[in-house]
């Protein structure tokens, strides 16, 4: 710091803070120059991280490929689930013994909502009144 200073004292020039030491023409040049080389970072790091994801997509899509290849062996019907919100859902016919369908709704409220599971997704196939006796 002090042969900046004493450099500054033996060639006569005295430098402040507050006055600018460039022209306005070579201050404009500095920061566009430097605006080019901060985008042109940014410009690079977007076409890393761009051929970064395709790499990484490749390898995990040949990985895919190949988890596909094997249950394609052993293909499993699928049943296609079309809901309809305006229909009502059935699962079948339900066998109801000794209650009425009152009691048998209420019974299958109680049911889902003490589970969790949507009546929806619940299968009744029969409900039958047991006696206390």
């Amino acid at each position: 710091m002090d042969n900046i200073i004493r450099f500054a004292s033996d060639s006569g020039e005295t430098f402040t803070f507050l006055k600018p030491q460039m022209d306005p023409g070579q201050m404009f040049m500095s920061a566009g120059i430097v605006m080019l080389v901060v985008f042109g970072v940014l410009f690079l790091m977007y076409v890393l991280i761009s051929l970064a994801g395709k790499a990484i997509a490749g390898i995990s899509g040949s990985s895919k490929k190949s988890e596909a290849a094997a249950p394609a062996a052993a293909p499993v019907k699928a049943e296609p689930s079309v809901e309809d919100p305006g229909e009502e859902f059935s699962s079948g016919s339900l066998k109801l013994k000794g209650c009425d369908e009152k009691t048998a709704a209420m019974i299958m409220a109680i049911v889902s909502d003490n589970t969790g599971i949507p009546l929806s997704e619940l299968i009744f196939k029969s409900i039958k009144l047991v006696d206390e006796n």
